[in-house]
């Protein structure tokens, strides 16, 4: 992640930051996140502790549709036009980014968690104790 959205991100730590990069938007960090629960978006890592995730631009009325239903504090910013901010919606007190970045979080986790026992299962599925497994983990759901 470059300076400039850093430090744009660092101004507005309570709205969604939209960078539109070429055919795409792009968030980064808790926005990423928030994104991801509403639209269901892969979020990936793309540095140490920064993940991101996008969008085609033909879906930016959707999401903006989306965060203003949810009274969600957002900019739209260009890339190409040196950063300049396109789109501001700003709820104030209203703004309930807070309340979605936590529920967002959660969400992400629990379903990479659940990807990645997925993902383990597709790959394992020939193995000779892979009944025995899906047992135990039916066992475990019935149970709940």
């Amino acid at each position: 992640m470059n300076e400039m959205i850093k430090s744009i991100k660092q101004i507005h730590t309570k709205d969604i930051c939209l960078f539109r990069m070429g055919g795409f938007y792009h968030v980064f960090g808790k926005d990423a996140y928030i994104l991801s629960y509403f639209f269901d978006y892969k979020v990936k890592n793309i540095d140490d502790n920064i993940v991101e995730c996008g969008f085609p631009i033909n879906a930016i009325s959707k999401v903006m549709r989306r965060l203003e239903d949810n009274k969600i504090n957002y900019i739209t910013i260009d890339r190409r036009n040196n950063y300049d901010v396109e789109d501001k919606v700003n709820y104030r007190n209203l703004n309930r980014y807070e309340r979605f970045d936590q529920k967002a979080r959660r969400y992400v986790n629990c379903k990479r968690k659940i990807d990645m026992i997925n993902e383990y299962l597709m790959k394992n599925m020939y193995e000779k104790d892979f009944n025995k497994k899906i047992l135990n983990i039916e066992k475990v759901i019935k149970e709940g």
